[in-house]
């Protein structure tokens, strides 16, 4: 049976930081990629009311959609396409304050106003997709989220 998430902290970084123990500790528990990246996307979801926060999981030459919380989202993703294909193609975590002013932004819902991908890749290094994480709000993400998203990623990663 789960256990009820214990976040404590006023801003972010405390948040995050409580955060990521129980998230050691409950991935701990399971030998299935797709249960730790459900688990991750729940919990970033209750602790934080990201508005969608999910996995694309690199599929040939598309990412496709993986465990997911909240509205739906778009299926695949090309190479290089929007956001998650674009941080896929430059290998980097990128930070979007205003999505409608990112080139080539795939608009799953219009009520994403800013965003957040973050590489994912296996224990060899290998690249295997993105977590995407959405906000209603203008500027919601910044180098406090990149950092311990991508350390989030690493714990993930551990199951590809």
């Amino acid at each position: 049976m789960a256990e009820a998430l214990h976040i404590s902290g006023s801003n972010k970084e405390e948040k995050y930081r409580s955060l990521l123990p129980q998230l050691e500790a409950m991935l701990r528990d399971t030998d299935n990629v797709v249960s730790a990246m459900a688990h991750v996307c729940a919990c970033l979801k209750e602790a934080f009311n990201f508005f969608w926060v999910g996995y694309y999981i690199k599929s040939g030459e598309k990412l496709t959609v993986g465990p997911y919380q909240g509205p739906l989202a778009c299926m695949q993703i090309g190479f290089g396409k929007g956001v998650c294909g674009t941080a896929w193609k430059e290998n980097r975590t990128l930070i979007v304050p205003d999505v409608n002013k990112f080139p080539g932004h795939i608009a799953c819902s219009a009520l994403s106003k800013s965003e957040i991908v973050v590489p994912l890749y296996d224990v060899h290094g290998n690249f295997r997709g993105v977590l995407d994480v959405d906000s209603e709000y203008l500027g919601h993400f910044d180098q406090t989220d990149a950092l311990y998203l991508g350390e989030i990623n690493k714990l993930v990663g551990q199951y590809l």
